[in-house]
């Protein structure tokens, strides 16, 4: 009975949707601590001064193969009709070449076992992720988008958790990982029982508007496209080399002190998108968080870009990581409503997830051209002017 109430209403179940969330949030443990922290400590222990070099090679060959994979499976459960599928196997496969990546010693061997890892981790990550557009409505994708916001909270809390001192061995800090998503991604994929929505997989789900507002969707879809692509690529700076900026304002920065200042970050994302979600939900107005949030990461830049001590560094990153945290889970949700068609939503999203691979593309060779000459408070200033850019274009999306 609370079933067919439910459905009838047009809302997704809760339980379904904290179940979904818990299993981004171990789609996100599958690869934080690990490319933020474990892998730059690998790269250092053979790669010595050659270390961020290497880093950035790492970087470009597992964003490449990231980009092909995410809309290659994002494609293939669109024709197969099926998600969970895709998401298990991608789960048993992901998880278990994470545990041999200690085999690697050399570069080659890294490189490939990283391309290997990412095809197997985008097989679970596409289809996991255009789930949510077959079974969550538009009136929902503002909490979706603030539950979302927990994965990188607690990929980062993993992070902190695998690196703290005697809590976990350092040879056994991958298995701990894996565990993890497992448990976390498992019980969507047997108990998780979503209630049909079959308003989401017609033709005409978005029916076009009449006059000459006939474009609107193709400019959603373009600026929604560009201003991610644009607070993404200021965001994968930091990503990958975090650990190495604090390490340049204070030498013998801790790796499980970065992992910490990160975690308490996208711990406290997690209650201001949940907030602002459920907001956007009630007030129709999902893109207003959107345009705030990516003004206030540019001013975080902007502070992190004149830190001459720790106290400012952490207060100017504290600043950017919130905003970009929230703008970031919130934007992925409120992407699912302009995609033009569900029979190809998989594919699509796998073309919007460029922008998340795509940085990782430019940044390691923009950070290798600016950091060397200039330091990080040049590199800083750059971003913090893409982050305006995109509130610019997110202020010319019509209403």
């Amino acid at each position: 009975m609370r079933s067919a109430e439910v459905a009838t209403s047009g809302r997704q179940s809760t339980l379904f949707l904290y179940l979904y969330a818990l299993a981004v949030s171990g789609g996100s443990i599958a690869y934080i601590p690990f490319l933020t922290i474990l892998l730059p400590l690998q790269v250092s222990s053979f790669a010595g001064t050659d270390a961020l070099n290497l880093l950035a090679h790492v970087a470009f060959a597992g964003a490449i193969a990231a980009s092909l994979a995410n809309i290659c499976f994002g494609w293939a459960s669109d024709i197969s009709g099926t998600r969970r599928p895709w998401i298990a196997a991608g789960l048993v496969l992901s998880s278990s070449l994470l545990l041999v990546m200690p085999l690697a010693t050399n570069a080659t061997m890294l490189i490939a076992i990283i391309v290997g890892w990412q095809f197997c981790l985008n097989m679970m990550l596409a289809p996991l992720a255009v789930w949510a557009g077959d079974t969550v409505p538009d009136s929902q994708k503002g909490m979706l988008g603030g539950l979302q916001a927990l994965a990188p909270a607690l990929g980062a809390l993993s992070g902190m958790l695998v690196t703290l001192y005697g809590f976990v061995d350092a040879s056994d800090r991958l298995f701990w990982i894996a565990g993890l998503v497992t448990i976390l991604v498992s019980p969507v994929l047997l108990l998780g029982r979503p209630i049909p929505m079959p308003q989401l997989m017609h033709d005409d789900m978005h029916p076009k508007p009449s006059g000459d507002r006939s474009g609107l969707t193709d400019i959603a879809v373009t600026h929604m496209w560009l201003a991610r692509l644009l607070v993404q690529i200021a965001e994968a700076s930091l990503f990958a080399f975090l650990l190495l900026w604090f390490r340049s304002v204070e030498p013998g920065f801790a790796e499980n002190r970065a992992a910490t200042i990160f975690t308490f970050v996208l711990g406290a994302a997690v209650l201001f998108a949940l907030n602002i979600g459920r907001w956007s939900d009630r007030t129709g107005r999902p893109v207003l968080p959107l345009i705030l949030c990516s003004a206030i990461a540019a001013a975080g830049l902007l502070l992190m870009s004149v830190a001459s001590d720790l106290v400012l560094a952490i207060v100017g990153y504290i600043v950017f990581g919130l905003a970009s945290s929230i703008f970031l889970a919130l934007h992925s949700s409120q992407t699912l409503r302009v995609l033009p068609a569900p029979q190809t939503r998989g594919r699509d999203l796998g073309l919007f997830n460029l922008t998340n691979t795509v940085p990782s593309l430019i940044m390691p060779w923009l950070t290798l051209a600016l950091v060397p000459m200039y330091g990080f408070d040049a590199l800083f200033l750059l971003l913090a002017g893409l982050a305006v850019l995109a509130c610019l274009l997110l202020l010319r999306i019509p209403r």
